[in-house]
């Protein structure tokens, strides 16, 4: 395998290399010492220098409660990021970083061991630690601010009991630094680690098959050029699909440069998807392939010892000991050791047909961190592009846009050189080395689409082959792996939008990204109607169905809180989606193709009749407005809720992403209940405009604050539901008038 290209070594490239080559993990990394009590752990960080470096921060809570931050420096500055976000939620901070750093069965019991392994297979604390040792000057600054302004806040509210996490240390954010939900190593199936660690069986699941529906995951982005904007300025909307509360809106500024208004990961000290007074960046789960399987054929010694085979030679299998801990059911510690297993292309992670299966991601965890922070800073797309060199941004493309008027499409920069004659989408022969990467793609032989003719690029997390319509990168110009996503109903529903005005201001692209109509049922419902006309005068099923048919016949395939043809729509799709999932994936199609092209005119029928009886039976008529099933409610701070029909909840009147909304509202029934409640989607949703002075409008599902007794907890449902954003206060004017408490961390 050439290692060389472009200065890459193994160890950064391949995942396996990092995490199962250093010596045995340290288990009880950033816990107290034994028999420390958690108030001296608290106390232990240097409380004068932490005192000190308050004295340089302020925090200014806007009207929404908003965190604006103002440092001195930028380590100053992320201080005060990192305390905010703790009075926010530290709940979640430090959930964050015991699944990064794969401690989460510390907290949580046995059950989480597989998940902690899986993540421990390529993030080692020893490895991370003497990577921190190695890392420039300011960035290690950075990594301390971190530290000391949580661990400052702990100190202060000796009321917060973490947890596992008592002592956070500065080395810490190398293990969550990329700032994605899950990222690639959630690709591995936890029941096939198991089955080949625990050496038993263990069947995957219908979700690990993909055989239930799971809800698209991802986001949208669109970025207009000042040719196709009233004001000759450019626009980006900002809208990611993710879990809701997963990220913290906050404002991020210093006496050195940095700016930077948005969405921040929790536990993170960069802003991941947002913008500064001149550029914006938005990020959208990727369909490219660049985390791949390789067959390893094993050969066992007499001794036990493992080789694999590797052209003509056989090379020893790295071996190594994780040792896990975690929570008894009576409170108390106990720990597990696993011998694990590499080779050169990563961690073994399952068998297959009598193969062992390595797994290749990226893992460069400086690169990661140091291109996660320094792109908040970037003036303009140079600036942008001279940092995605270094190619440490694996699942995301971006959507770009900057007061000098230049917009883009950018696809993911970690992209392994390989060869397109094999089908990477499946475990290649890792024994052949024509299989293996061969260094990383340069920058411009990327997919990408920038400054495009059109006015106007987007990504849906489909393919990037309309990403900025007639000016899209051509597909037969790349390898296959570039893309394995290909379309999905927001995709043409982003065309549609976009192409249909040349003098976009933000107010049109906040109800472009609201647009109301549905793309998948427009496409599936004229095949049920069509089965239905198709039915002999007198049958049975013809009458019973009559009076819905009429419904979906007549509707315009656009979702409001007051349609019932949105209700009937939704029920009809779930029942016709869930008994074709099978064939869809043996058939090599996705879902929406399956069933507009497949799908028999008695399946479409049937699954109108178990939708209709559905509503009957859960709300007395098969004809119930949207918003009376599809609600947002928000209990408690919890990570995981509890939903209840009888609490107060608010109705949204957009769908799921599955059927082409761009808004998305990832919703459905739970134990106990009737109505939908969402999870997921629309979680912040913002729009730029990057003037001579910049404008942006924002919202964020439920609220700013994670604490049910905060008046920020749900104050933004209502606007969150409706697309009715608020103006973003980026200027210190613009805070004027609208200052609830303006503070320093500590006081």
């Amino acid at each position: 395998m050439n290692t060389h290209n472009e200065g890459l070594s193994r160890r950064r490239v391949l995942g396996g290399a990092v995490g199962l080559t250093a010596g045995a993990a340290t288990v009880a990394a950033g816990l107290p010492p034994a028999g420390a009590s958690a108030a001296a752990t608290r106390t232990a960080p240097d409380l004068a220098r932490c005192r000190e470096q308050a004295a340089h921060v302020t925090i200014t809570r806007d009207d929404w409660g908003i965190p604006h931050v103002v440092g001195r420096t930028d380590a100053d500055a992320v201080f005060g990021m990192m305390y905010a976000q703790a009075e926010d939620d530290f709940n979640r901070i430090e959930r964050n970083y015991l699944v990064s750093l794969g401690r989460l069965a510390e907290a949580e019991g046995e059950s989480a061991i597989w998940q902690d392994l899986r993540q421990r297979l390529f993030v080692d604390p020893a490895a991370l630690k003497r990577d921190y040792g190695r890392i420039p000057g300011w960035l290690r600054r950075l990594m301390q601010a971190w530290a000391d302004g949580l661990n400052y806040y702990l100190a202060t509210h000796p009321e917060v009991r973490p947890r596992v996490i008592e002592r956070f240390e500065p080395w810490m954010p190398l293990s969550f630094s990329e700032g994605s939900i899950g990222g690639d190593i959630e690709r591995v199936p936890l029941t096939q680690l198991e089955a080949f660690y625990a050496n038993r069986s263990v069947p995957m699941t219908d979700e690990e098959r993909g055989l239930l529906f799971r809800e698209p995951r991802g986001s949208n982005g669109m970025a207009i050029a000042p040719s196709h904007t009233r004001n000759g300025h450019a626009l980006l909307l900002i809208n990611p699909h993710t879990s809701f509360f997963f990220r913290s809106e906050q404002h991020v500024t210093s006496g050195e440069g940095l700016n930077a208004y948005g969405a921040a990961t929790w536990g993170q000290f960069f802003i991941y998807q947002g913008f500064n007074a001149n550029t914006g960046w938005m990020h959208t789960s990727s369909g490219v392939d660049n985390v791949d399987e390789f067959a390893e054929t094993i050969v066992t010694g007499a001794d036990g010892s493992h080789s694999y085979r590797y052209g003509d030679a056989l090379r020893p299998v790295t071996t190594k000991t994780i040792t896990l801990s975690y929570r008894t059911a009576d409170g108390g510690r106990a720990r597990r050791s696993f011998t694990t297993f590499a080779t050169h292309h990563g961690p073994i992670v399952r068998e297959a047909d009598g193969k062992w299966i390595a797994f290749a991601l990226m893992n460069r965890p400086v690169e990661a961190l140091q291109q996660s922070f320094l792109r908040t800073k970037t003036r303009d797309y140079g600036d942008f592009l001279q940092v995605a060199g270094l190619k440490a941004n694996s699942s995301n493309n971006t959507l770009f846009a900057d007061s000098k008027g230049e917009i883009a499409f950018l696809m993911p920069q970690f992209m392994p050189v390989r060869e397109d004659r094999f089908d990477y989408r499946k475990p290649v022969d890792g024994s052949d080395p024509a299989t293996d990467w061969r260094g990383l793609h340069t920058l411009r032989s990327l997919p990408q689409a920038v400054n495009p003719r059109n006015g106007w690029a987007f990504n849906t997390n489909n393919w990037p082959w309309t990403a900025a319509g007639a000016d899209s990168p051509d597909a037969a110009d790349y390898p296959r792996y570039f893309d394995q996503a290909g379309e999905n109903p927001r995709g043409p529903q982003a065309i549609r939008v976009l192409s249909a005005r040349r003098d976009f201001t933000p107010q049109t692209l906040i109800a472009a990204a609201f647009d109301r109509y549905l793309t998948a049922f427009a496409r599936l419902v004229p095949g049920l109607v069509a089965a239905w006309d198709g039915l002999p005068d007198g049958d049975q099923q013809k009458a019973n169905l009559a009076d819905p048919i009429g419904l979906l016949r007549d509707w315009d395939y656009r979702w409001s809180a007051e349609s019932t043809a949105t209700s009937l729509a939704v029920f009809w799709g779930e029942a016709l989606w869930a008994p074709l999932t099978q064939a869809a994936r043996d058939a090599g199609m996705s879902m929406w193709d399956y069933l507009a092209e497949r799908a028999t005119d008695a399946q479409r029928l049937t699954a109108l009749e178990a939708a209709t009886e559905r509503l009957r039976q859960d709300f007395g008529s098969w004809q119930v407005p949207w918003g009376e099933i599809n609600r947002f409610q928000r209990n408690d701070g919890a990570i995981t809720q509890t939903f209840d029909d009888a609490k107060p909840s608010f109705p949204v009147p957009f769908t799921s992403a599955q059927w082409g909304s761009l808004a998305s509202f990832g919703a459905r029934r739970y134990p106990g209940t009737k109505r939908y409640y969402g999870t997921s989607g629309n979680s912040f949703v913002a729009v730029v405009e990057f003037g001579p002075r910049l404008r942006a409008w924002a919202v964020t599902a439920g609220g700013a604050s994670g604490d049910p007794a905060s008046p920020h907890f749900n104050d933004q449902v209502e606007r969150y539901a409706s697309g009715n954003l608020r103006p973003v206060y980026f200027y210190p004017e613009d805070l004027r008038g609208h200052v609830e408490r303006r503070y320093r961390p500590g006081n």
